[in-house]
């Protein structure tokens, strides 16, 4: 065990190893080179940010910052819960910056997004959970980049009373809040977590403002079934979530949760076809698709979607 696994998640010190397996030849993807990729990164330096790309260690974070699309993980880079698939560092959170509203609306004014997601590790040490944050930084992207629409993706700001509402009501065009996996492995993947709490964060959202765009993401291959993944989908669109994406389990080390299989992308175009079929606006499912993959491209397909529906008599939903 390295130095560095036990400064970045203290908690898994001394679960048992599980071997990362080998990935199959339809995972596998480039290191990043590209000059556009060195710039990107040289504009989060600057600003002292952080991004969800390079802590979680997402498999596209080279033809993402290619495009100069970055995740933003704003509220420090320490979170105060331990989910055994997630590869964000853990422990004591760090101070909030005063500073990173401002600088995440500079870096994106500076990239010139159209679109940006805006994520944070759980801060169960706050008040709020961090939700007055999120609203501050949805508000001065608003002023500083007004033709960037915005993406949120939010824990569950569980026992966090108002905090919801919070952020809804700083309009952010998406809210995203991921479900990660099915519920019977949530005392093994998400232990920190309720699945009815997040099922019902989602289904607040729509109460708050039933025209905000909500969405929602699983990861398969941690064990679960098909069936239960079905079941995922009809709790969703029960919550009236508009958005969905399922995309394969990756093992950052080998003190994470074990990969129990990895899903051949055949099954992931039968998710897609079933999630599709269950009345969900729009639907990403593949190997590699994960929460911010081509979140830009998909909230043009989600209003054009909406747009098509409610033309064809579907209503707003």
């Amino acid at each position: 065990m390295t130095t560095e696994l036990k400064l970045r998640h203290p908690e898994k010190a001394h679960r048992p190893d599980n071997p990362v397996q080998r990935k199959p030849d339809w995972i596998r993807v480039k290191a990043p080179t590209s000059n556009e990729y060195a710039e990107t990164k040289a504009l989060v330096r600057k600003y002292n940010l952080h991004t969800v790309c390079e802590e979680a260690a997402c498999p596209n974070i080279g033809e993402c910052w290619q495009q100069k699309h970055a995740t933003f993980m704003i509220l420090g880079s320490v979170c105060t819960r331990g989910c055994a698939f997630c590869n964000v560092a853990t422990g004591r959170p760090d101070q909030l910056d005063p500073h990173e509203p401002d600088h995440v609306a500079e870096a994106c004014a500076q990239l010139g997004l159209k679109h940006v997601v805006v994520t944070s590790v759980d801060r169960d040490d706050l008040d709020d959970g961090g939700a007055g944050h999120f609203a501050q930084v949805i508000r001065r992207i608003r002023a500083v980049s007004p033709g960037t629409t915005i993406e949120v993706l939010t824990p569950d700001f569980l026992n966090k009373p108002g905090a919801i509402a919070k952020v809804v009501e700083a309009r952010p065009d998406v809210f995203n809040h991921n479900l990660e996996t099915v519920p019977r492995l949530y005392r093994s993947v998400r232990p920190g977590a309720r699945y009815f709490t997040s099922l019902r964060l989602l289904l607040h959202v729509k109460e708050i403002d039933p025209l905000m765009f909500t969405k929602s993401g699983m990861m398969v291959g941690l064990g679960e079934d098909n069936n239960e993944v079905f079941q995922v989908m009809d709790d969703l669109r029960a919550a009236e979530v508009d958005f969905l994406t399922i995309g394969q389990y990756l093992q950052p080390t080998k003190k994470h949760h074990a990969v129990e299989r990895f899903v051949p992308p055949a099954e992931f175009e039968m998710f897609k076809r079933q999630a599709t079929g269950k009345g969900f606006l729009l639907v990403a499912a593949s190997p590699l698709t994960r929460s911010s993959h081509h979140a830009g491209d998909d909230f043009a397909r989600l209003r054009a979607a909406r747009e098509a529906r409610s033309k064809a008599g579907g209503g707003a939903e």
